[in-house]
């Protein structure tokens, strides 16, 4: 029997969110409904409603989030009823020609719940990121559950479902950041701190975050950086170079998203070295660079969706990580809030003043 909830709804290009009362359907085969216990307010939520991601609206928003499986459908195996698990957006086929040749962390056909949620007057909802999580309770595929150990706090381990998990995987999975590297960081927001975390995790001795904002420069050093730049103020790429021997980073990692900081990425890196692309451009957005750099630089140009991750392993190992006292996931959490706080938050999120607001259901 198909259940009542709270939702988040955005309903039109850059109006202000609202909550609606959603319909969820009982989990059919291969789906999974999830009591959704906290959801973070992430970047992505934002491009949703101002349209930046496509126009399917209305779009019942969050994505970023963890809970406790309440149903699944028939055929489901990898959860039953009572697991808490992070809800992830990568749900792997295991049979697309990516998943077939051994690399399912670059799953061509991921999938989502086949049912649909709905407003109570029947239109169709578009979950954000085949999720959408700012919600008492959701349906996904049952893929999209993975299971982590239930003594992490949600508000924590919500986390890995979107930004944090991009920024580490941008540095560790996509960026091959080694013991030793030389790191740049541009953008230090939730994404750019955890790749940051990564690069610390990962081995590296010199990390440079570059940002405008000196609060957000402060709190990237508590992740890890060594280094920082106010690029307002200071040329981002002759700094680099000046804490680098000269010669300018190993792996640069643009999380911004913007033609001009990811021209400063490409600038910053030494010979050979990794440029990694992590922050979400817009739609409209185009990138010249010179040609004969591109060649003559060597190295790699690289773009990290999701930090390349494959849940089933790195969401577990990373939980582990923090348990350990090795990976600071709380240290994100810049404040918890109610559902109907999520426009607000919107707000703090462009003024720069929270990693990230957290809804707690």
């Amino acid at each position: 029997m198909s259940q009542k909830v709270r939702g988040v709804v955005a309903r039109s290009k850059g109006a202000p969110v609202t909550i609606e009362t959603i319909v969820i359907p009982d989990p059919g085969p291969g789906e999974a409904v999830v009591a959704v216990q906290a959801c973070g307010v992430c970047h992505t939520d934002l491009h949703y409603r101002e349209g930046g991601i496509n126009d399917e609206f209305p779009f019942l928003l969050g994505h970023e989030a963890a809970g406790v499986v309440e149903s699944v459908g028939e055929g489901v195996t990898n959860v039953q009823p009572g697991d808490f698990v992070i809800l992830n957006w990568r749900a792997v086929c295991g049979n697309c020609r990516s998943c077939l040749r051994g690399r399912p962390w670059l799953c061509f056909s991921t999938f989502n719940a086949t049912q649909k949620m709905t407003l109570e007057d029947g239109t169709v909802l578009s979950p954000a990121l085949g999720i959408g999580a700012f919600a008492d309770k959701t349906l996904v595929a049952a893929g999209q559950c993975t299971k982590v150990d239930p003594s992490v706090p949600a508000t924590t381990a919500g986390l890995l479902g979107c930004g944090v998990m991009a920024g580490i995987g941008a540095a560790i999975n996509t960026g091959n950041v080694g013991r030793g590297d030389s790191v740049a960081v541009f953008g230090c927001g939730g994404v750019g701190d955890a790749a940051i975390a990564g690069a610390l995790l990962a081995g590296a001795s010199t990390i440079v975050a570059v940002d405008i904002d000196d609060r957000k420069l402060e709190w990237a050093r508590q992740f890890g950086a060594t280094h920082t730049c106010n690029s307002k103020t200071t040329d981002p790429v002759e700094y680099i170079k000046s804490v680098t021997g000269g010669n300018g980073a190993d792996v640069c990692i643009e999380a911004i998203g913007h033609p001009a900081v990811y021209k400063q990425a490409f600038e910053a890196r030494d010979l050979a070295g990794t440029v990694v692309l992590v922050g979400v451009p817009r739609p409209d957005m185009v990138l010249e660079l010179p040609f004969i750099e591109v060649f003559g630089r060597g190295g790699q140009l690289k773009s990290s969706w999701y930090g390349d991750c494959l849940p089933s392993r790195d969401f577990p190992m990373l939980v582990a990580l923090h348990q350990q006292g090795r990976l600071p996931l709380d240290k994100f959490v810049s404040e918890t809030i109610s559902l109907d706080a999520v426009e607000e938050a919107f707000h703090k999120m462009e003024r720069g003043e929270v990693l990230r607001s957290v809804v707690v259901l």
